[in-house]
């Protein structure tokens, strides 16, 4: 099923009636917010799964729309290139987050962390990075959060592990969680 809505009341009407599967929501809507339309297509479409397309490409968006139960969040600017696979994504069940954004995120949780070790402290970059580390993210992985190569990725590793004296991933997790770069909760 394929359909339209132009406002808050006309999204939660389709939904209640249709029952789709995956629901794009946009946030700036004629009659009210896409965040508040968010959690009402869930309330009375449970199963829905919703993909909030915006141009808001603000943490706190991101923030208020998943409280209202969304299940994806993506910038228009990107929709040419990612909104398939975010469709697919949230369709499947997983969570879905536009890479800058979940970036964004992850230095906003830990703006004020600076870690440091015998050979200096951590550059915010070398931050995001260890904060991905330690969520046991990939190096390919990685580098496609924060839009750099693997290359760049594996020098800040380097770079992580020469400052801090550390040799091991292990070692990494483990002095992530200790200094509160990654906190127990983010871990699981």
């Amino acid at each position: 099923m394929v359909g339209e809505a132009g406002s808050v009341r006309e999204a939660v009407a389709l939904a209640e009636i249709e029952q789709p599967d995956v629901f794009i929501m946009d946030l700036g809507l004629p009659d009210g917010s896409g965040i508040t339309a968010t959690a009402e297509v869930r309330r009375v479409s449970p199963n829905t799964r919703v993909l909030v397309l915006t141009v808001h490409d603000d943490v706190a968006y991101l923030r208020r729309a998943f409280e209202a139960g969304a299940d994806g969040y993506m910038v228009k600017e990107a929709a040419d290139v990612e909104l398939v696979q975010a469709v697919r994504q949230v369709a499947s069940g997983r969570q879905y987050v536009h890479p800058t954004l979940g970036a964004a995120l992850l230095a906003a949780d830990a703006p004020h962390i600076r870690p440091h070790g015998p050979g200096g402290d951590l550059s915010e970059r070398e931050v995001e990075v260890l904060r991905c580390i330690a969520l046991g993210m990939t190096n390919s992985e990685i580098a496609a959060q924060l839009f750099v190569s693997v290359r760049t990725v594996e020098t800040h590793r380097a770079h992580i592990q020469q400052k801090l004296d550390i040799r091991s991933r292990v070692d990494l997790v483990r002095f992530a969680r200790e200094t509160g770069v990654l906190d127990d909760e983010s871990a699981e």
